[in-house]
């Protein structure tokens, strides 16, 4: 379920319940605001929330005087990555492991079908899923002291969500082998530092910082604006799309082994995983 916002409705706080949409959508003048409203699942990807972002992209792509998009979210985190309870895949019966581990990312690769500007206001920790929603959007706007990064190394499971290919594209292969192989998190600064994000500023400015600079581009020729961001795709041979679908034939394969279950089961209690190769 997605819920338009009158423009004077808050945004920011953490109050989100269980009754409210999980993400809602804000049209500010020519800019459209998609926010994960879980703040008490820490916006995990959990199939409500999945839902409702693909239905909010929807929503936004059929309107026609958006000229740029900001997506965040309520709380400490931008969004936590895989909720554990409900699954690292999506289900379906009729599906290939491949399949459903893609379905698990579709909705957030969905932001790729926007001709527009998307901007990710990175208000809190953005990790796994999360972290990969924040690379398909064209810039981010990070919080200075929050976490950045895929862990999926210290999970047992291959990387989804297209990183492995859009990581080394914004900070270069050593950093990019580094962070995915270690499964290290970053801060915001650092990020900034390495070319990941545009700004990183205080957590309670990553929101205005946002869309202040959406504002900018909101002011500038729309039809050039498109143009230019196709371009600069186009140019640069960008198709996470298919990075994402190739991903997700390992991730199939890592999910059902041995190691994949030590590393989600050592993640919840909170130890360091103890891996086999099995």
């Amino acid at each position: 379920m997605v819920l338009e916002l009158p423009s004077a409705a808050p945004v920011d706080g953490d109050n989100s319940t269980a009754t409210e949409p999980a993400v809602l959508v804000q049209n500010q003048g020519f800019i459209a605001l998609i926010i994960l409203n879980r703040a008490d699942n820490r916006n995990s990807m959990t199939p409500e929330l999945l839902d409702a972002f693909t239905a909010a992209v929807q929503h936004v792509k059929a309107q026609a005087d958006v000229r740029c998009v900001v997506v965040t979210g309520r709380g400490p985190s931008f969004c936590a990555g895989a909720d554990f309870r409900s699954g690292l895949q999506r289900a379906g019966d009729d599906k290939l492991p491949a399949e459903r581990s893609f379905a698990m990312y579709a909705p957030f690769l969905s932001l790729l079908e926007l001709q527009v500007p998307v901007i990710g206001a990175l208000q809190g920790h953005a990790v796994g899923g999360g972290f990969g929603l924040a690379m398909v959007c064209d810039m981010r706007i990070a919080s200075q002291n929050s976490k950045y990064g895929a862990n999926f190394a210290k999970l047992g499971l291959a990387s989804g969500m297209a990183i492995s290919d859009l990581l080394p594209r914004l900070i270069g292969v050593p950093r990019a082998m580094e962070l995915l192989l270690t499964g290290q998190l970053i801060s915001g600064e650092t990020g900034a530092q390495w070319g990941l994000f545009n700004r990183a500023v205080p957590s309670a400015d990553v929101l205005a910082t946002a869309l202040q600079l959406a504002g900018d581009i909101a002011s500038s020729a729309p039809i050039v604006v498109r143009l230019t961001k196709r371009a600069i795709y186009d140019n640069l041979g960008w198709d996470p799309q298919t990075a994402a679908w190739r991903e997700a034939f390992g991730q199939a394969a890592t999910v059902a082994t041995a190691d994949c279950l030590e590393g989600v089961t050592a993640l919840l209690a909170k130890r360091p995983p103890v891996f086999t190769g099995r």
